[in-house]
């Protein structure tokens, strides 16, 4: 088959991309040249064709016990451990790292610490294709976690998970013992090999909370927003993000989200979302410089149609909105996505006119925000409703827009298998003790909400 320049173009520019989300993944690990290939991770390059190629993997095993890394939440670091005498799949095994399958991902292991002898335990088949069965659950460690290689604590230790991880869970089985205890265990596929974990030794993953937040003021300035439930008095904004900071949570993006949901990334246990709504000017005053003193980051959904040509003059008497100026200056915090272009508005019954409109133009409104917003962030694929109002017209708009997740302001955490076009996020009042804040953002066995939120309109 012969292409033309364009379509080789094209064939070239996806596969260096596509190549390129797999060396995000590898961070410091080499690239590895073999011969006619390209190698990263379990995925090539063929350099006669320009196809990518799996690469079959090799078994291997460590010479004495021995930390891997892998991306967590965009940042590498140490997750875990694997036993000697082990035998794992690893991938890419003539270059500086093995890569092996950890989680949704990858782990990296020094290629110096790999033993040149056969392993001893190798992986037992898998007759009942247990490590194809699809992810259903994530746990969460808070401590150094052993994975056995059989539902038995006397059994062999083949790895350990480090704390503060989401691992995916493939199933969840009791086992009774001879005197009629019974363990409860979860399923887990590490190096494409089966582990078990005791579930007495880990926590059921609750989900992961987006928090919102809108306008923020000085309580000495806040004259006519007191009422206001979403307003957020700078002192608690302070108070909140320093908590999460002290307690060790990591602010997520929703690209970070968007990986939980298809299960292609791996995630830390302490982790939230922070959105802001509207893109007003109190955010850029206030909350950014200690979202910026904290190092922590946000997404910013912005009412494309009120972004301001130049900066306004401060007014904490009125709701007034970033200018171009603002948003560029912020974007080293906010990640800049879609709140709409004019459907931010309410009928003469006050009800949220994106209910009176049909898909079609709700999707034009959509796709002009997405396009007015990718002047600062060209990758435009989230959007939070206005007023938190959608209905399946709605929804079906954002598919047809292009969008890939959409927040709402029901409440609750985002858990696997939600719907992802129909986020649910969190509101924490300014009067909330930094007690019911934890419990709120913590991995909590209910959702702490509040409730009766009044949203200024």
């Amino acid at each position: 088959m012969t292409l033309s320049g364009k379509d080789m173009s094209n064939r070239l520019l996806f596969l260096f991309l596509t190549f390129c989300v797999n060396l995000f993944s590898v961070s410091h690990a080499a690239d590895i040249k073999n011969n006619n290939l390209i190698i990263s991770g379990s995925k090539a390059i063929n350099l006669d064709n320009w196809e990518l190629v799996d690469v079959p993997p090799k078994l291997i095993q460590t010479k004495v016990p021995e930390n891997i890394f892998a991306v967590v939440g965009g940042q590498m670091r140490v997750v875990g451990e694997i036993n000697p005498d082990t035998g794992f799949y690893a991938y890419s095994p003539n270059g500086d790292y093995n890569a092996l399958q950890f989680g949704n991902d990858f782990a990296y292991v020094k290629n110096t610490q790999i033993s040149k002898k056969k392993p001893r335990n190798i992986p037992e088949d898998d007759r009942l294709n247990d490590l194809k069965n699809p992810v259903y659950d994530y746990l969460i460690t808070s401590q150094k976690t052993p994975v056995y290689s059989a539902t038995d604590e006397n059994s062999r230790q083949i790895a350990s998970l480090w704390e503060n991880l989401r691992y995916p869970v493939l199933a969840r089985m009791i086992k009774t013992d001879e005197d009629g205890d019974k363990t409860s265990w979860l399923t887990i596929r590490i190096g494409d090999r089966l582990g078990y974990v005791r579930l007495d030794d880990v926590a059921i993953d609750k989900g992961i909370p987006i928090l919102t937040y809108h306008h923020v003021l000085k309580d000495s300035e806040n004259k006519n927003f007191r009422h206001t439930s979403t307003t957020t008095s700078v002192e608690a904004f302070r108070e909140q993000m320093n908590y999460l900071k002290e307690m060790g949570y990591q602010t997520l993006s929703l690209d970070d989200v968007e990986g939980y949901l298809n299960k292609s990334a791996n995630l830390p246990g302490r982790a939230v979302v922070l959105t802001f709504d509207d893109g007003l000017k109190s955010v850029y005053r206030y909350a950014l410089p200690i979202l910026r003193e904290n190092q922590q980051q946000a997404t910013l959904f912005v009412i494309s149609s009120r972004i301001k040509t130049q900066p306004q003059k401060w007014d904490p008497d009125s709701l007034q909105f970033m200018s171009k100026q603002e948003i560029k200056e912020s974007q080293d915090v906010f990640h800049i996505q879609s709140h709409t272009h004019f459907l931010h508005r309410l009928d003469n019954r006050n009800n949220p006119i994106i209910f009176s409109r049909k898909e079609h133009t709700i999707m034009l409104d959509f796709k002009r925000s997405m396009k007015a917003l990718a002047k600062f962030e060209r990758d435009q694929r989230y959007l939070a409703y206005p007023f938190g109002a959608y209905n399946q017209t709605a929804i079906e708009a954002a598919k047809e827009a292009g969008l890939h997740i959409a927040v709402s302001t029901i409440q609750g955490k985002v858990k696997l298998g939600d719907n992802p076009y129909a986020l649910k996020r969190l509101y924490a009042y300014s009067t909330d003790p930094i007690s019911k804040f934890a419990l709120m953002v913590g991995n909590s066995e209910q959702d702490v909400v509040n409730k009766n939120v009044v949203v200024d309109k």
